[in-house]
């Protein structure tokens, strides 16, 4: 997602990306069971639990300051809401410990909040100083760690495969370079050094914005987490049951895509001259048969939603049966 994506104005409540498409693909039941993995400000838990009557969600986040937020929706919602401090990769083994399984329904919002890039002493964001942090969990390596200690190599290597910036290791030299005179500490010194170095036109992202993904992947471990959390997804959807995922970025929209393929039997077939390849028979139909992209409406009033990419498929029941399919 783009760094510079989001309005400063902390007093606007968080809006969800792709609510409604959200909801229209996950399609949530009465008395059903859901599970949340991306809890963040609670906009998709509190549409899914208000979306029909019992309905039951298990919503996780890594976030110490989101979990705390969150405690007054646990309120609200008396017994129909369990928030768990956790990564979403081990969704399945939260949602058994939670006697949530199986499951009716999965979400992921994947990448960074709103709220994360709007409070400048997490240090998501170049828009304004702050230390160079980017945990998600608080508890870790940061990003200075990583500018500061990383050989120029490896840094260029980590820039250029998670930021997917061609001029890594200019980057990667001119970080090194600057490390030398004084540690890299601050956002905006570390933007100031990316720009010393990488021409960008003013219609352009700002130059420091690949990078800044980059190292926030990298701490974070977003991409190792999204492939955890779909293996474990399977593991613990029901027959019929639902992953709708939204995506901010090539690299995290390419796994999702990869997998939903995989499950629904539609990865190509190999050449007749290629060696014959054992192929399952699928497990998944496609919910959505292209990926679900916002209106202008939504992006005039939330620039967030410009590179959002929802994606959802459910798990074929017994006999193959198929759950409806549904295209925005």
């Amino acid at each position: 997602m783009s760094i510079g994506a989001v309005s400063r104005d902390q007093s606007a409540p968080h809006v969800p990306v792709l609510l409604a498409e959200v909801l229209a693909a996950l399609d949530p039941q009465p008395q059903g069971r859901y599970l949340d993995g991306t809890f963040g400000a609670g906009g998709y838990t509190r549409a899914i639990l208000d979306a029909a009557e019992g309905i039951g969600v298990v919503a996780i986040d890594r976030d110490p300051l989101a979990l705390q937020a969150g405690q007054e929706l646990v309120k609200a919602y008396a017994g129909r809401l369990q928030l768990v401090e956790g990564c979403f990769g081990d969704l399945a083994a939260i949602a058994q410990a939670h006697d949530a399984a199986p499951l009716d329904g999965i979400v992921l919002d994947i990448g960074v909040s709103s709220m994360q890039i709007d409070t400048p002493e997490r240090g998501f964001s170049f828009r304004f100083d702050g230390p160079l942090d980017m945990r998600m969990a608080q508890s870790g390596q940061t990003a200075a760690d990583l500018v500061n200690h990383l050989p120029e190599g490896e840094l260029a290597d980590l820039i250029y495969r998670y930021g997917e910036e061609r001029k890594s290791r200019l980057v990667a030299k001119a970080i090194v370079a600057a490390r030398r005179d004084a540690r890299i500490e601050t956002t905006l010194r570390l933007a100031e050094i990316i720009a010393s170095v990488v021409y960008h036109k003013p219609d352009d992202i700002h130059p420091a914005t690949r990078t800044f993904q980059a190292l926030r992947i990298a701490v974070n471990d977003e991409l190792g987490e999204l492939e955890r959390a779909l293996e474990a997804a399977d593991s613990v959807l029901a027959e019929g049951g639902k992953l709708v995922v939204v995506t901010f970025h090539s690299l995290e929209d390419r796994i999702v895509k990869q997998f939903m393929a995989d499950k629904a039997g539609r990865t190509a077939l190999p050449s007749r001259h290629a060696p014959a390849l054992d192929r399952q028979a699928p497990r998944y139909h496609a919910v959505t048969r292209k990926p679900v992209v916002a209106g202008d409406s939504e992006i005039f009033r939330n620039p967030r939603a410009r590179s959002a990419k929802l994606r959802a498929i459910a798990k074929l029941g017994a006999h193959g049966a198929r759950v409806q399919s549904w295209d925005a």
